[in-house]
């Protein structure tokens, strides 16, 4: 095998950055090809946390080059604290190891300030972390967009900021009446920043072209989750990127090649931040205990994640969504020793029972329908495991179809254990 793609099956969150650092080991690229900063991995190494926002998680290798494809939208001050952060941790970050596409869409302030003041004053609350992401793809789509070469030239930069700014001041002037910088600011900031970045800059489409035909092992890394990509998620409560293994082709590029692996990371419950349906959330005491015991908190943003029992229509849905051919099983401990446990083996909707979800359902409008499942008191100390545990993943495997090929029931990395050889 030469590619892997790490997906999220859910709603994000579902511990993608530890599986990315273990599989990281075994390869020789790491790309990030969606998203922003928005996203956020956090990695326990010994007794180092890790949390990574915008960076590959194979920044950790030495042997490994990460790769921000051009499908990434890119924050500079985001990166240059991020940047920082993982050099005091003790790791060497240099143009050698991290290669950045010159063809990254760039989240200007005003980016940001958009972003909160809609989220803020508008009349939907999506749940964004604020961060700009949504509005910079939309510059992006709407061909306004700022490109990281751009901040190599600033003469180029004020005149496509000073284009990029003209509906926006309408709306902060007159809807949001909020103060902005001015175009001559937000230049001098992003072409100093520039200077930062620019080490890092290289044609990663080309570079990624190189590798494969060499025969380097590339694992492309995704962020959030399936659940949430703009068109195969639970629109409008979704992010802005193509989450599924679709964004792969179109963020970063597979010259001449197909993934040959598509491994969907799985909470064994379910959790969502920010607004939108949950068909299986609990708002009961066992919900509660789920959320403590997995310390169920956004990495990037702090906020609580809502919790409630693994939801098989969605995780089958996302497995054809996005081609995933096995799964990481993540967070088993959290659920061992829960009495009365559950998952949702299928819906009710418009008078019809699927076991399958699909694009555009409305899932405020389903019932699930619950199946018990016996409790497993599993402790993880040694390569067994109850029955009553492999009758939840027996469970799961043949509702979706496909094969569990990792468990994990902790943060550490030996706390993860392999059923399937990856890169092998």
């Amino acid at each position: 095998m030469q590619s892997l793609a790490i997906i999220g099956s859910q709603w994000g969150d579902e511990g993608k950055g530890k599986i990315t650092d273990l599989l990281g080991q075994k390869c020789d690229v790491v790309v990030r090809y969606q998203g922003g900063n928005n996203a956020g991995h956090t990695i326990i190494v010994g007794t180092k946390k890790i949390v990574l926002h915008l960076i590959p998680s194979g920044i950790l290798h030495d042997h490994c080059v990460s790769v921000i494809g051009h499908g990434v939208v890119f924050d500079p001050r985001a990166f240059k604290e991020e940047l920082e952060d993982v050099k005091r941790g003790g790791i060497d970050v240099t143009p050698q190891k991290l290669r950045i596409s010159e063809n990254c869409s760039v989240i200007t302030f005003y980016n940001k300030l958009l972003d909160g003041q809609r989220e803020a004053k508008g009349p939907v609350k999506i749940g964004t972390t604020g961060k700009g992401i949504g509005p910079a793809y939309e510059d992006k789509t709407s061909r306004k967009g700022i490109k990281l070469k751009d901040l190599m030239n600033k003469e180029v930069l004020r005149a496509k900021l000073e284009a990029n700014l003209i509906e926006k001041a309408v709306l902060f002037d007159h809807l949001y009446k909020v103060d902005y910088p001015a175009v001559e600011e937000e230049v001098e900031k992003l072409f100093e920043l520039g200077k930062l970045i620019e080490p890092f800059l290289c044609d990663t489409f080309s570079f990624l072209d190189e590798s494969i035909q060499q025969d380097k092992r590339v694992l492309y890394e995704g962020a959030q989750g399936v659940l949430l990509d703009i068109d195969y998620g639970s629109y409008p409560f979704v992010t802005s990127s193509s989450t599924s293994a679709g964004g792969i082709y179109t963020g970063a590029g597979l010259p001449g090649k197909y993934v040959d692996e598509v491994l969907g990371i799985t909470k064994a419950y379910t959790t969502r931040v920010g607004e939108g349906p949950f068909p299986t959330e609990l708002f009961d005491e066992v919900g509660e205990k789920i959320q403590r015991i997995g310390g169920e908190f956004g990495a990037t943003t702090g906020r609580k994640r809502r919790c409630g029992w693994l939801d098989l229509p969605l995780l089958k849905y996302t497995v054809k969504a996005s081609n995933i051919t096995s799964i990481a099983l993540t967070k088993l401990d959290v659920l061992s020793g829960i009495e009365n446990l559950k998952l949702c083996y299928a819906y009710e909707y418009e008078g019809k029972e699927i076991d399958c979800a699909y694009p555009g359902i409305d899932l405020a409008k389903v019932k699930p329908l619950m199946k018990d499942m016996k409790t497993f008191n599993d402790d993880f100390k040694d390569n067994n495991q109850s029955s009553e545990l492999q009758e939840y993943i027996d469970t799961i495997e043949k509702a979706v179809g496909i094969k569990v090929g990792i468990l994990a029931h902790g943060p550490e990395r030996s706390e993860i254990k392999f059923k399937q050889d990856y890169f092998q």
